[in-house]
């Protein structure tokens, strides 16, 4: 069963356990909090934005509620007043708990292009046709935004999603005002736009289609294979200078890729991907992000080598960051899969940012400072020197874009609009 509770500690500052508690869930819930108590000793300084409360200490969700998800635990949103914890009242209720599902609740928007001025990234405007990623990557920098619809940014963010279904029409809209200035749009930037609802939805696809008709470049980030479906679209696109694919690559170790993105394409699909893309005409580039150390960043070259193999012509790579929820999440994922390497990880991942486990000024969130960033960054030089990629970096036109007549829009004799 389930309860809301407050969740308030005791004098002593510790939990009082509830009085029905059955011997073996008190065992469990000794061995969480031996848990935490050893991921508390390793907590560092950080700034005031990215601490939670106390009260949201999440408790680690059983495997097989879980199975084929990356988080290991969803705790209450950081807005929400309440805590939830399961708990057995004696009654084995907790083998009676379902699993975790996948639901889509429809989304209205009133507009669908968002707008950033980030000088960490290339670009100023993206759209995302869906909230929450049933990918499940337990790193994903979207997770907290969950939060904003009094969600958990841990396993409700991969199994509670929300879809646009009016945003090709939305974007329709915004590309035909008269004041519209275009430059590429980035697809699947928050959350993956070819996540496997989107065989369903399409909402991607239909995107792709405003575009193609506007005459708007589009560049994409993805994890999946699905962008192969749209290749009609895209590699028409692609010879206009329109569109551009990124297939992000984690790890090549098919093993360690399926618990740390338990519902993305294998790196073997995501390889072929590149391959197929490429002998398609798509321009393709590889994204080592994010790079984990002491999990991934062992793998840099080998990804960058069986990338170029495949075709890509450009590459880049992004440091894990672990903003707001994001941080006790991973740390819960580190202590399940990879306990021996819990504290290097984090000693290292310190070392990025100056002591802290996260740092999220401008020019250092994505790679980091000191003698580890300098270091992953040199080689990432060296092997992209090596292998000829960043030779120049392919810049999509806005030259062939105009306004499709509208519904009821008279044109001229010659063609142009009256």
């Amino acid at each position: 069963m389930e309860r809301r509770t407050l969740d308030i500690p005791s004098a002593g500052g510790t939990r009082v356990p509830p009085k029905h508690l059955g011997r073996l869930a008190q065992e469990r819930r000794a061995r969480l909090e031996e848990e935490n108590r050893a991921a508390a000793r390793d907590l560092s300084t950080v700034s005031e934005m990215d601490v939670l409360p106390e009260a949201m200490a999440p408790a680690v969700i059983d495997g097989e509620r879980r199975r084929g998800r990356g988080a290991v635990s969803n705790a209450a949103g950081r807005f929400e007043p309440h805590a939830r914890e399961a708990f057995d009242d004696g009654w084995q209720s907790l083998d009676e708990l379902p699993p975790f599902r996948t639901s889509v609740t429809v989304e209205k928007p009133r507009t669908i292009i968002n707008r950033n001025d980030s000088p960490d990234v290339g670009f100023d405007r993206s759209i995302n046709p869906y909230r929450g990623c049933e990918h499940g990557c337990v790193y994903c920098f979207a997770r907290p935004t969950h939060a904003y619809q009094g969600l958990s940014a841990g396993l409700d963010f991969e199994t509670k999603l929300f879809a646009k279904p009016d945003a090709p029409e939305l974007l329709a809209k915004e590309l035909a005002k008269p004041g519209y200035e275009p430059r590429t749009i980035a697809l699947g930037i928050n959350t993956d736009g070819y996540q496997p609802i989107e065989r369903e939805w399409r909402l991607t696809r239909r995107i792709l289609e405003v575009l193609s008709d506007f005459g708007h470049p589009v560049g994409i980030v993805t994890k999946s294979a699905l962008v192969l479906r749209d290749l009609d679209i895209l590699a028409p696109m692609a010879a206009r200078g329109l569109a551009k694919v990124a297939l992000s690559v984690t790890s090549l170790d098919p093993k360690l890729a399926r618990i740390m993105e338990p519902r993305a394409a294998t790196p073997a699909r995501r390889i072929d991907t590149i391959r197929r893309l490429s002998d398609a005409g798509v321009p393709t580039a590889v994204l080592v992000a994010p790079v984990i150390p002491a999990v991934t960043d062992a793998e840099m070259e080998r990804i960058l080598d069986a990338a170029v193999a495949a075709g890509a012509s450009e590459a880049g790579y992004v440091m894990l960051r672990v903003p707001l929820e994001i941080r006790d999440l991973f740390k819960e994922w580190l202590l399940a899969h990879f306990p021996d390497r819990y504290r290097h990880v984090l000693s290292l991942l310190k070392d990025l940012h100056g002591g802290k486990e996260y740092d999220s000024t401008f020019g250092q969130r994505m790679t980091g400072t000191g003698p580890y960033a300098w270091t992953m960054a040199r080689r990432f030089e060296i092997a992209t020197e090596r292998l000829g990629l960043n030779k120049r970096h392919l810049r999509l036109t806005t030259r062939h874009f105009r306004r499709p007549p509208q519904k009821g829009e008279q044109l001229s004799l010659f063609g142009e609009a009256t």
